[in-house]
């Protein structure tokens, strides 16, 4: 029951858990990459889910060594991408909009913790119309340590006042659920583009299939502990 869990914030991942962005990303990655001659495919690409800019460029040039030219493959990528969101919008995950009405409504705290930049961050959550729903947003760029290491969501958490123990945090990654573990949160996972491990399995609170089951949970949960 949520009043024996005690949930009291509400933590978000932004791509691949609210927007379907991760292909996006693969997309623009690949192509950018092999415009010199580089081969991105999707057992590397995944490697970097989860992960922040710095340790994204650490992933990379251990695959492909120091002569990688990472800042160049990035700028492109990152107009590749922009053109295609520009071309065909931001794509929402299922259940986003209802899950974010319930949670304002029943005045729940709700954060971002993504490990995408602020700048790029900002620009998806207004250009989807979620950004006035948070009241409290971390990017990959504010912090030192990249998931799965969990400062991210300790200082989420602390910005808020609030115990670890009492955050549930919504994730897709194995990354993201490693770090929302290793902070004593409740990980849940909504799996995107990489099914988990058992491991990871064993790790999360709970698994769900979209956000829209993370929204009937929660009702259940929060209606449960008022009627108690």
């Amino acid at each position: 029951m949520l009043n024996q869990l005690g949930i009291e914030l509400i933590i978000f991942d932004m791509d691949g858990l609210m927007f379907d962005t991760e292909k996006i990303s693969f997309i623009s990655w690949r192509d950018a990459a092999a415009k010199y001659n580089y081969t991105i495919n999707n057992e590397i690409f995944i490697k970097t889910i989860g992960a922040n800019l710095a340790r994204t460029k650490e992933i990379y040039l251990s695959d492909f060594g120091d002569s990688f030219p990472f800042e160049k493959v990035f700028t492109e990528r990152i107009r590749i991408a922009e053109k295609i969101i520009q071309l065909e919008g931001v794509p929402v995950k299922k259940g986003l909009y209802e899950l974010l009405d319930y949670l304002k409504q029943s005045n729940i705290k709700r954060a971002v913790a993504t490990s995408t930049s602020r700048s790029r961050a900002l620009s998806l959550l207004r250009t989807a119309g979620v950004d006035k729903f948070f009241d409290y947003i971390l990017c990959g760029d504010e912090i030192e340590k990249s998931k799965p290491d969990p400062e991210i969501f300790l200082k989420t958490a602390h910005k808020f006042g609030c115990p670890a123990e009492r955050c549930l945090v919504l994730e897709d990654s194995e990354a993201g659920i490693m770090a929302a573990a290793s902070a004593g949160m409740l990980p849940v996972m909504i799996p995107d583009m990489k099914e988990p491990t058992d491991l990871i399995e064993a790790m999360t609170f709970r698994r769900m299939d979209s956000l829209l089951d993370a929204k009937y949970f929660l009702e259940e949960l929060f209606s449960t502990s008022t009627t108690a």
